[in-house]
């Protein structure tokens, strides 16, 4: 049986190269904390591998003689919404099945409708109670998508939890694990009257909050390696290469990549060949522009206002005021991580996601740019990159369509520089790359446009209410951005976005400038 690269639900080690997942996590470290009776949080980011170590340290304590441990995911609970009665009886029913599959114990089946019978409030304290009671170990009881529920029903779980807490081990869970994406503290609910309940206030006995990290890079090429061993086709140093950078170690882009190389590229299939560069960059496009659903998920993210508020500043490169609270939401999701220079700056998690944010945040734009709107006249007549004439193509572009299509862009401070690149990404189409630079605070976002073989460097500033021209700020900036990829010319594209802004059609100019050393620059105001 040809083996895959798993990009959909739990791993199935006899159909999906896996690394184990108990090396993944510190497993002597819950091993300690079940053995000292706590609850605890492990969160991680949506398909990073949480329920595939979940159910593996199901495994592992059943194997044991010490515990008897269960994994239910209730995130069916979350449909009932408001209804608590029924989402009761529905995790109720998961911990009954689950219990009668792993575990042979079918009696919380039968018992249901008694324990119904209690109220929504105290049913699942009660149906834990009789579980635990009916089990000659004590349980260690994984909970999955805890963060799934909402309002009401989130909030009784946890208090339900709470309250059977000082019962445990003999007549409650000797350790509960919650899962999900979010550490418990972060769960942010709202009752019927308006008021906001945090999970931290309705379920405080957590003792510790563990976060399943990425891969590292020698789990990346050790999982890439079960492939060349089944298969004798390899991977290149280079595209190794390529594929960290793209992924940074997230998991399921490091198998979604493999998968695109290996199965779903027809070059890729045959495994008399390599998976080089070549094939590896064909891959990430492929999958940028497919949008599967991991990457539609991380789009529709964008949306919330929390992660609004940090993204944001991170396109415009301003200084963020999200609170930390919400840097820390964003990170959760995995959407951005701290790193820069000085392992700080807020910057987004890897460099798929970094084509990913943009693209999805100016979908509309480029769905709305017709083709009389791109000018044919961007290429020289070799068929090259001619990057003065693209720039001019855009100002003209910018002239007529430029105040309309800034509405169609949801992030309303960041809407030039977004027009702007899907406008650079409706021309170039597929026969190019657009390789993107920001991170909070760099006051900057920096672009390099390569078609043919030919490359172009382009930085965006944007001049806002109470701040000086950004010229000679950005004249400085690009004079390092060029001699940092090795070129002597480049664009530098101010939007000026004051209140008091000259009209439309007066802030459209060009001039050329130089740097101190040297370096032409074309500046386009607009």
């Amino acid at each position: 049986m040809r083996m895959h690269f798993n990009t959909a639900g739990p791993q199935q080690i006899e159909r999906h190269y896996t690394i184990d997942p108990l090396k993944r996590i510190d497993r002597p470290l819950i091993e300690d904390l079940v053995e000292q009776q706590r609850y605890f949080v492990l969160h991680a980011p949506r398909q990073t591998g949480k329920t595939t170590c979940m159910l593996a340290l199901r495994d592992f304590f059943n194997a044991g003689d010490q515990y008897s441990a269960l994994y239910v995911n209730i995130e069916g609970a979350q449909a009932m919404r408001g209804n608590v009665y029924a989402a009761m009886q529905g995790i109720l029913s998961r911990v009954a099945e689950e219990a009668r599959s792993t575990l042979n114990t079918p009696q919380l089946k039968a018992a249901l409708s008694v324990l119904m019978a209690e109220g929504e409030s105290n049913a699942l304290s009660a149906g834990l109670r009789l579980l635990c009671e009916s089990l000659p170990k004590p349980l260690v009881l994984f909970l999955d998508e805890v963060d799934a529920l909402v309002g009401d029903t989130l909030i009784s779980l946890l208090r339900q939890i709470r309250a059977g807490y000082t019962d445990r081990p003999k007549h409650f869970p000797h350790s509960i694990v919650l899962c999900g994406v979010r550490d418990v503290r972060d769960y942010r609910m709202t009752m019927g009257d308006g008021e906001v309940i945090t999970g931290g206030s309705a379920f405080n006995i957590k003792a510790k909050s563990l976060r399943l990290g990425d891969f590292s890079r020698a789990e990346m090429e050790a999982l890439y390696q079960l492939h060349t061993d089944a298969t004798g086709q390899a991977f290149t140093q280079e595209a190794l290469d390529l594929a960290w950078e793209s992924t940074q170690g997230q998991p399921w882009l490091v198998n979604a990549l493999a998968e695109e190389c290996t199965n779903e590229q027809p070059e890729g299939r045959d495994v008399s060949r390599s998976i080089d560069f070549a094939l590896m960059r064909a891959a990430r496009e492929a999958l940028i522009l497919r949008n599967d659903t991991h990457l539609d998920q991380l789009a529709d993210k964008l949306r919330e206002p929390r992660v609004r508020a940090v993204v944001e500043p991170m396109l415009l490169g301003t200084r963020s005021e999200a609170s930390d609270a919400d840097d820390q939401y964003v990170m959760d999701l995995g959407l951005i991580k701290r790193g820069g220079s000085d392992g700080k700056t807020l910057v987004v998690a890897n460099a798929i996601y970094t084509e990913i944010l943009p693209r999805a945040l100016s979908a509309t734009a480029q769905n709305r740019l017709l083709v009389q709107d791109i000018r044919p006249n961007w290429q020289t007549a070799a068929g090259k990159l001619d990057p003065p004439q693209m720039m001019a193509n855009f100002m003209d572009f910018w002239l007529t369509h430029g105040e309309p299509m800034m509405k169609t862009v949801a992030y309303h401070e960041a809407a030039p520089t977004l027009v702007l690149m899907a406008y650079l990404q409706r021309v170039i189409n597929g026969m190019g790359r657009i390789e993107r630079e920001y991170a909070a605070g760099s006051g900057r976002m920096d672009l390099y446009v390569e078609h043919g073989g030919i490359g172009m460097v382009i930085e965006i500033k944007v001049w806002r209410d109470k701040r000086p021209d950004p010229l000679i700020e950005g004249l400085e900036q690009i004079e390092r951005y060029l001699a940092r990829m090795n070129l002597d010319e480049g664009f530098l594209v101010l939007f000026d976005q004051r209140s008091n802004a000259p009209e439309w059609a007066a802030r459209m100019q060009r001039l050329d400038a130089q740097t101190t050393s040297g370096r032409k620059i074309q500046v386009f105001r607009g």
